[in-house]
């Protein structure tokens, strides 16, 4: 995809926080295609080679940005278009599980220990191990606009203006509408995975360094939130294909996933032969978490569903 720009990660071009305050790294016209060159989710801290010892040493002060770039025109009120066109990966990613006591991931309780797991990606393939691999279907686990609130706002919770979703369908051909709130927008994206499952459960999909190809225009639409078009694919393999499931039913949605999840976990295990830790990886990068009801009170459905496709 030829792109009219492109953007290094630079350290005049890579920012940790949304702030309005920051110069644009770049001005573009309406329609303009941008090539970003993207860190992973841990600044480069982490390797192909990456260990557990190196985890623990790791010190991360927000996802890493690029950006942000100006959209001629677009003005607060609104809506800027990112039509996702391209994804190009490095060749590797890397997953991982940060220690229990610092209460990230869905089960933090099972997992006290830290862990690291990575990736040979290669073409459209992110290999597990020799039996078992995911498609990959990249996209951007941060992509968002400058806030209209002024001073420098962490990267990790999503909001009204984009940030930190972590939606896995805004893959390439994928359109993400967001609510401009400065002039210029200032948009930024970065924290690219390779693939992940509904859920993120263990805290990271397949976390990997990444040039993202969108085009960023003008849309004729009002949105107060993040909004998006998407063609998928909705299962690894962009088509219907055999799952296994395993649900929760809890009067919290919550621990209706956790139940759900840990289900799953059990199943790895017992059926697939993974240990507890890469059973946690896989079903962050793989397993989709999905609300099959939410009306038979007191009790909801959480079920996950794993893909057969991924076993050889």
């Amino acid at each position: 995809m030829h792109a009219d720009h492109t953007i290094d990660a630079t350290e005049e071009t890579v920012h940790y926080a949304w702030d309005n305050s920051l110069d644009p790294v770049l001005e573009v016209d309406p329609g303009d295609v941008v090539t970003f060159e993207c860190r992973d989710a841990t600044d480069g801290q982490l390797g192909p080679s990456a260990t557990v010892d190196d985890l623990r040493s790791m010190t991360v002060e927000g996802h890493a940005l690029t950006g942000p770039v100006a959209v001629d025109g677009a003005e607060p009120g609104d809506t800027l278009a990112v039509d996702f066109l391209d994804f190009d990966h490095h060749g590797w990613g890397v997953s991982y599980v940060v220690p229990g006591e610092q209460e990230s991931g869905l089960l933090p309780e099972e997992f006290p220990d830290a862990y690291v797991h990575t990736w040979d990606l290669d073409g459209d393939t992110a290999r597990f191990d020799d039996d078992v691999a995911v498609p990959i279907d990249a996209f951007p686990g941060c992509a968002g606009v400058a806030p209209g609130e002024n001073g420098a706002h962490s990267t990790i919770p999503p909001r009204a203006v984009g940030g930190n979703l972590d939606i896995k369908h805004l893959s390439a051909g994928s359109t993400l509408y967001l609510p401009v709130e400065v002039p210029g927008g200032s948009f930024s994206t970065g924290d690219c995975h390779a693939a992940q499952g509904d859920g993120e459960v263990c805290l990271t999909g397949i976390e990997a360094p990444m040039d993202v190809t969108a085009r960023l225009r003008i849309a004729d639409r009002d949105v107060d939130a993040p909004s998006f078009e998407t063609t998928g694919p909705f299962t690894p393999t962009g088509a219907d294909e055999p799952m296994f499931a395993t649900s929760g039913v809890r009067d919290d949605l919550m621990d209706a996933s956790k139940v759900a999840l840990s289900r799953m976990l059990d199943h790895l295990e017992a059926e697939r032969g993974l240990s507890r830790p890469n059973a946690y990886v896989l079903a962050s990068a793989a397993v989709d978490l999905k609300i099959n009801q939410v009306v038979d009170a007191p009790n909801w459905t959480v079920s996950a569903y794993l893909p057969e496709s991924l076993f050889r």
